[in-house]
């Protein structure tokens, strides 16, 4: 780890006045930023503490939940009216690193999580256009078991990692950010960009701007929600494929349904053509399966990662079935 200043402020004011240079880094909880600090991933030279600010609240009314962004994932997960509410959350949020990490954790930095991708977080791999633009994306011509079959590019094929992300996309969420003009409120769906040829740009967050709220709206009537993740062990892992399922059941059959993946793209993975095809279907697993063949419609798979495109119909089939019965 290289050396920093740290900045503690107390408003959100003094927070953004703090970072208004291209070498500083907010920092909450600190899982996953310490850890590329002390891999010389991340070189910040400014630290930005955002511990004393005002933005651990969480509460759910008739509009829907808002979550601050430091509010800690464990505090989240077991808060009985999320539970009912929102289980795909709870869910997602239980599925996630370790008890221990999820103590520490916040909402905001969950959602900002650097990918898992190994030729990423090892320096001593030369070619990765996230780290360094330019120099190549070791991962396609490389080991890429655990990479992305949707939305990569010729730059970047790594995978997004947080599972809170997915549940959220599922949630048609809206991240609320804020800068010294204002505050401004962002579908999640639109918030994570595609790596295109400028993979180390991966949201739509410009220099300065600072999450303080996730927005999620009300659940429908007859609404059910569900989270799958499917992964190498039981724990602290990340995710092969994960389904997020959010459908309203009426006579039988799905009225509507909105559906995200993770394990299998670039970002959280909407899937619009399956939620076209679960519109009005049966709740049998062969209309089921008919729906979720659509899932992989434009996969880019690789040699070790093609296993994912039956995983992820055959995960999103099962998770609909659960969520359903």
């Amino acid at each position: 780890m290289e050396n920093f200043t740290l900045a503690s402020p107390t408003t959100i004011e003094a927070a953004l006045a703090a970072a208004q240079q291209a070498d500083a880094k907010f920092i909450a909880g600190g899982t996953d930023l310490l850890q590329l600090m002390k891999d010389h991933v991340e070189r910040p030279q400014r630290l930005v503490d955002l511990e004393g600010l005002p933005l651990d609240k969480f509460s759910i009314g008739e509009d829907g939940a808002r979550i601050g962004a430091l509010v800690r994932m464990s505090d989240l997960a077991d808060d009985a009216d999320l539970r009912r509410h929102y289980p795909v959350i709870a869910e997602a949020l239980l599925a996630s690193a370790s008890p221990q990490v999820r103590n520490m954790a916040t909402i905001g930095g969950n959602l900002l999580q650097r990918t898992r991708c190994g030729y990423f977080r090892d320096v001593g791999f030369t070619a990765c256009n996230k780290r360094h633009p330019g120099s190549g994306c070791g991962a396609i011509l490389g080991v890429n078991r655990l990479h992305a079959v949707l939305g990569g590019s010729d730059y970047c094929i790594a995978t997004h990692a947080s599972d809170l992300a997915v549940a959220l996309a599922a949630l048609d969420a809206r991240i609320e950010v804020q800068d010294s003009d204002g505050t401004r409120k962002i579908p999640i769906n639109e918030f994570y960009l595609l790596p295109g040829d400028t993979p180390d740009r991966e949201t739509t967050l410009t220099l300065g701007e600072i999450i303080t709220a996730v927005h999620v709206p009300p659940p429908a009537n007859s609404e059910r929600s569900l989270y799958l993740k499917l992964r190498d062990r039981a724990s602290f892992e990340f995710a092969l494929v994960s389904a997020a399922v959010v459908v309203a059941v009426e006579d039988g059959r799905i009225r509507a349904a909105r559906v995200a993946m993770g394990g299998v793209g670039t970002r959280p993975w909407r899937l619009p053509a399956v939620e076209t095809a679960l519109a009005g279907a049966a709740l049998t697993r062969e209309a089921l399966m008919d729906a979720t063949a659509h899932a992989a419609e434009g996969a880019r798979p690789l040699n070790d990662n093609r296993f994912k495109i039956p995983l992820m119909q055959r995960a999103l089939t099962r998770a609909l079935l659960t969520a359903t019965a």
